[in-house]
């Protein structure tokens, strides 16, 4: 089993492959929306739109507390957990899987984004350790990855929320594309 996740992760750090991956990208990301649009079912709309705005809520967050490559992120969403923006993409997109009722796409969602989340933090946090040093070593040893440890909170830098970061991050464009794309699938639907 653990050769199998090794070849695994090695697929996910291929770096041939993640450049056509980024080459390729938009008609890979066009081809799945048009299938997954044609799978969705309309008895599963507003269970997919909760799911989905539950992620984009919190990266709307991430993105108002977020000072990318100057100041090390450890307010808002940053406080509980190091990658929260990762956690709200993955149920922004789980929504919208979840609106074709397919539990196995779900389940097979969720396997591909887990290695794809966790290969892809282990390089970011090598990238964050060489911008912020001792700084970010701290933090990682005070805040969990991905689930938070609720004792010790604080609930100050747990409310901070900037609206000049949220304007500067583009969140206004990433809420209005996620609305937008959920009133073209609620159309489609209905």
């Amino acid at each position: 089993m653990d050769n199998i996740i090794a070849k695994i992760n090695n697929l996910f750090n291929d770096p041939e492959l993640r450049d056509k991956l980024l080459t390729y990208r938009w008609p890979l990301t066009i081809a799945a929306l048009i299938i997954l649009i044609l799978l969705m079912k309309p008895q599963y709309f507003w269970l997919g739109l909760l799911i989905s705005l539950t992620g984009e809520a919190l990266q709307v967050w991430c993105f108002a507390s977020l000072h990318k490559k100057k100041e090390l992120a450890a307010t808002g969403p940053y406080a509980a957990v190091r990658n929260p923006m990762y956690i709200g993409r993955y149920f922004l997109i789980l929504g919208a899987i979840a609106i074709t009722g397919s539990l196995f796409l779900m389940i097979l969602f969720s396997i591909v984004y887990y290695f794809y989340m966790t290969n892809r933090v282990e390089r970011e946090e090598e990238v964050l350790t060489e911008i912020f040093g001792d700084a970010y070593q701290e933090y990682c040893s005070q805040t969990n990855r991905f689930l938070p440890a609720w004792q010790g909170l604080d609930k100050e830098a747990i409310r901070y929320f900037r609206w000049d970061l949220f304007f500067k991050n583009n969140a206004h464009l990433n809420l209005i594309a996620v609305l937008v794309g959920y009133l073209i699938v609620y159309s489609w639907l209905f």
